[in-house]
């Protein structure tokens, strides 16, 4: 688009060249060129040009990424065949996932190490992109939220309340860690109720928070289930919560990093009804 001040034409020269005169005995009158219409309209069509240029360009890159058939996928502490499966939308789950990669993970599909390598098939590959996009932009959103509604609790607060409000007291018993592991869950938009987590902690551990697992398959794996909530420790770190304790054995760290874990699987404690 010219800068302002250049390529103007002078407006005699857009009269002469939009009008002809026509004598009529004395009088003239000013008939309009059937031709300047179109000449007005020719800079638009540039714009058209660059905006089918820009969807070819759109095709153009939708078709290249269906072209991928696979991809690569590195595995993390805290991961399993069935999680790695489910979020990347494998055909045929956790199974064909281990078919694919049975050289890889060996013959022990229940036991895989962070470091390795593993085909995905490009069949859910996009899905699982999709997903993961989607909870970014779920967690920036709710971090934006939370930023804002701190922000504007701060500018509303009257200067006499300007100290801030003392902690809440918890009690040092399991009624105390669950109602402080619901305020930590409460700030992260981690969803669950007191008699969701009562319930699965009495069913795991009796309310016992030094309680280990030392004969199950995690045991022999070494990686015990610990704590109120029979953690293992990868998904404990996996899972674990900001502002809590990285002791696996803490009351409110194994209560909510387990409570975080429920909520991504069953999409929350409450739906835990036996070993998850």
């Amino acid at each position: 688009m010219p800068e302002n001040g250049k390529h103007r034409r002078s407006r005699t020269s857009s009269l002469t060249r939009g009008i002809i005169a026509v004598s009529t005995g004395g009088a003239a009158l000013a008939l309009p060129l059937i031709g300047a219409t179109a000449a007005f309209a020719a800079p638009a069509q540039p714009a058209a040009v660059e905006k089918a240029a820009t969807s070819t360009a759109v095709s153009g890159k939708g078709i290249a990424a269906q072209k991928s058939k696979s991809t690569t996928y590195s595995v993390v502490r805290g991961d399993t065949l069935a999680k790695i499966a489910r979020e990347h939308s494998v055909s045929g789950g956790w199974k064909a996932l281990y078919k694919d990669n049975k050289k890889v993970v060996g013959s022990n599909p229940d036991l895989i190490h962070a470091g390795l390598e593993l085909t995905i098939s490009g069949k859910g590959g996009s899905k699982s992109a999709d997903k993961a996009a989607d909870r970014a932009e779920k967690g920036a959103d709710r971090a934006d939220r939370s930023e804002r509604t701190t922000s504007l609790a701060a500018e509303g607060a009257p200067a006499a309340a300007a100290p801030a409000a003392e902690k809440t007291a918890y009690t040092n018993d399991l009624d105390g860690w669950i109602k402080e592991s619901l305020a930590v869950m409460a700030e992260h938009g981690i969803p669950g109720t007191y008699e969701g987590i009562h319930r699965n902690i009495i069913r795991e551990s009796g309310g016992n928070p030094q309680a280990i697992n030392n004969w199950d398959i995690n045991a022999i794996n070494g990686v015990p289930s610990k704590g109120l909530l029979q953690v293992i420790d990868p998904t404990f770190q996996a899972y674990h919560v900001p502002g809590t304790s990285m002791d696996s054995y803490d009351p409110v760290a194994n209560i909510t990093a387990a409570c975080n874990y429920a909520a991504d699987r069953y999409g929350s404690i409450d739906n835990v009804f036996g070993a998850y």
